[in-house]
């Protein structure tokens, strides 16, 4: 710039200098922008796939344990928070119980209007997370608990680590008392059922004292605290269950069924009845003398003719196929219809699949629900393994 004085010059060349500079300044804003909006969408990306939390695994149709080394538990009833909180309470109670024993097999009973599916994701989802191995579940939904706001109650089925009946394990069926009126008390009933399974226990051997569960399925849990008493004082050393299994039914009832440890060995598979025994589609007493057992989870029955019914059994004889057993190994046998013409249509075709001399022991009794809107009935087992 002819004749510009030198202070101009100056002024010009800071001013592009400083030109030069905020672009480097841009750039390198714009640079480290990125570089934020790309670390920003890699967290972003990270958390996403962290929340995507995986399926629960399925859970077993039947697991296997040792005869010898099984061990009984109830878990204790908590009316706090809702169905979901008191699944977790529960499986951590029986965590605590079972100290590190792995757990075979869990039968829940459910009351109240909760989604009984949601039980079965819990269990697969807290024993996935302790990477233990999953167990077998039977899931019902019954009329009512022994305490007001509990809807879940936990029987459980563990493995120890040392033998404790050397003669191997006794199942009793659930035995029965009924009144037609179905306002009658409940104590008359209970009494008869208790002397009847008192009956079934020197049938089998065994001592009161050898009893590891008893489970007394009842029409009302009105004044349960005699009721209580009553069983604990027959049975002081077993975990003790009291369920009723339909809110209004239909009739007055008290049946409790029970399991015992044997002293002296047997037959592999055995089954008796009393004397007075009359025709029936159970035995009163099965003994287990096998080295293994197999404990399947709750099948159901879709549908609701016999046809439905018989196409039940058969797959619970293809749950066990897997583990080297079939319906011939059936030492207890457990059946859970919502209405009496269910009952029935069970009734008619267990002696398709047992002669009268292999009936098992078990439990058939009417319940309030299923996971299925779609089932009439659920049925599951206990079976000899070789």
């Amino acid at each position: 710039m002819a004749g510009a004085p030198s202070g101009i010059i100056g002024c010009t060349w800071r001013v592009r200098e400083l030109s030069a500079n905020t672009r480097k300044l841009l750039a390198l804003a714009l640079v480290a922008s990125l570089a934020a909006a790309t670390g920003l969408a890699a967290r972003k990306k990270k958390e996403e796939e962290t929340q995507a939390l995986p399926l629960p695994k399925d859970l077993p149709a039947a697991v296997v344990g040792e005869t010898r080394h099984l061990t009984f538990h109830v878990t204790p009833l908590a009316a706090k928070g809702l169905l979901s909180q008191q699944v977790r309470d529960a499986l951590r109670s029986l965590e605590r119980e079972c100290a590190g024993n792995p757990v075979l097999h869990i039968r829940a009973f459910v009351a109240g209007s909760g989604d009984l599916r949601r039980v079965r994701e819990l269990v697969s989802e807290m024993f996935t997370e302790r990477h233990q191995p999953l167990p077998a579940l039977s899931l019902i939904l019954a009329g009512g608990l022994a305490l007001p706001g509990a809807q879940i109650e936990l029987e459980a089925v563990a493995n120890g680590k040392r033998e404790l009946y050397p003669g191997g394990l006794a199942f009793f069926s659930a035995q029965p008392a009924f009144s037609d009126d179905p306002q009658e008390p409940v104590a008359p009933l209970l009494a008869k059922s208790l002397a009847d399974l008192k009956n079934a226990v020197q049938l089998a051997a065994a001592a009161p004292g050898d009893v590891l569960r008893v489970t007394c399925f009842l029409s009302s849990l009105d004044k349960l605290n005699g009721i209580r008493d009553s069983v604990q004082s027959e049975y002081p050393k077993a975990a003790l269950d009291y369920v009723q299994p339909q809110r209004a039914p239909q009739r007055a009832m008290a049946a409790c069924e029970a399991v015992a440890g044997l002293r002296e060995s047997g037959r592999r598979l055995a089954f008796r009845n009393g004397p007075g025994a009359s025709a029936r589609e159970t035995s009163e007493v099965s003994l287990l003398a096998s080295p293994r057992v197999i404990l399947t989870g709750s099948q159901a029955s879709f549908g609701f003719e016999d046809s439905d019914a018989h196409l039940a059994l058969e797959r619970l004889g293809k749950s066990l196929e897997p583990a080297g057993a079939s319906l011939k190994d059936v030492a207890f046998l457990r059946v859970y219809p919502l209405s009496r013409s269910i009952e029935d249509q069970v009734r008619r075709q267990i002696p398709l699949f047992f002669t009268p001399e292999s009936f098992p022991a078990g439990t058939a009794l009417q319940f309030e629900g299923l996971p299925s809107a779609d089932a009439g009935f659920a049925v599951d087992a206990v079976a000899a393994k070789d």
